[in-house]
């Protein structure tokens, strides 16, 4: 029996040796690891060649370990007219990329609201973020793009904005990052079962109730202040509940991949692996 959530990190395990280091190396630590999910952290910048991409694909396959991309930071649905095609061409290469690479999903910061009402910002980000859908399925890349949420209140990447752009374009979902959604406010919210609940209440209506079987989650620790996130954390060292998190997840029979965002990134993962065992009583 599986388990319902695959567990793995995004960017290369702190233990990947050296050879053969790179992507490939990495996948292959994630097997060791006894993981089976790994994201691929192009965050600065998009830079491979097909070949290396076909190489990741097939090592990927051959160690039964699904991929996800990490599109580069510099992405922002809301930049002014002469900035977006940059913005546009960063998400576009990470999912062509990705798709070679055998990525399934491409997961990226929607941007921020420069101040603009958040509804305002939706008018002008779904439409972009719809012409870059349509553009791959043209194109036959059947990637799922992945908004995700946030962990200050000035970004684009609310729960309600990432749920409006699943909702109103095919081929987008959201990407859950739980520990933003703990920091965002910045007063320590959002870090109760019973608040969780409420989250995945919101999802499976917005998205349909077989959307939480697909969930693309990041997690970790967090320090937040008043403005929101700081910085990661490992999970035992930061506030955040994930026993709450996890039974809430359960109680949905919810499932997907959880990917670890935390400074002691593999450790967290297996941690959280086996805290889900430990809930669920599923076993790998």
């Amino acid at each position: 029996m599986a388990l319902s959530f695959r567990f793995g990190t995004v960017g290369s395990p702190i233990s990947t040796p050296k050879k053969p280091g790179g992507s490939t190396g990495a996948i292959q630590q994630i097997r060791v690891l006894n993981l089976d999910a790994f994201e691929l952290g192009w965050v600065q910048s998009v830079r491979i060649s097909e070949k290396t991409c076909e190489e990741i694909n097939l090592t990927a396959r051959e160690n039964n370990v699904r991929l996800s991309v990490h599109a580069p930071y510099f992405i922002n649905l809301n930049a002014n007219d002469e900035e977006w095609p940059k913005s546009r061409k960063r998400l576009m290469d990470s999912a062509l990329y990705g798709n070679l690479a055998g990525a399934t999903d491409i997961v990226f910061h929607p941007g921020s609201y420069f101040g603009q009402d958040p509804a305002e910002v939706l008018q002008k980000a779904n439409p972009r973020l719809a012409g870059c859908v349509k553009e791959l399925r043209e194109a036959g890349n059947p990637v799922t793009l992945r908004p995700e949420t946030m962990g200050k209140i000035a970004m684009l990447g609310s729960l309600e904005d990432t749920l409006k752009m699943g909702q109103e374009i095919p081929g987008v979902l959201p990407c859950l990052d739980f520990a933003h959604l703990h920091a965002r406010a910045g007063n320590g919210e959002m870090n109760t079962y019973d608040e969780w609940n409420r989250v995945l209440e919101k999802y499976g209506s917005a998205l349909g109730e077989g959307s939480l079987k697909n969930l693309h989650i990041h997690l970790s620790g967090i320090e937040y202040s008043s403005k929101g996130e700081r910085y990661h954390l490992p999970i035992q060292e930061s506030d955040f509940d994930l026993q709450g998190l996890f039974k809430a997840l359960s109680a949905f029979n919810a499932g997907g991949r959880i990917l670890c965002e935390s400074p002691i990134m593999e450790e967290d993962a297996l941690f959280m692996q086996k805290t889900w065992q430990e809930i669920t009583k599923e076993e790998l």
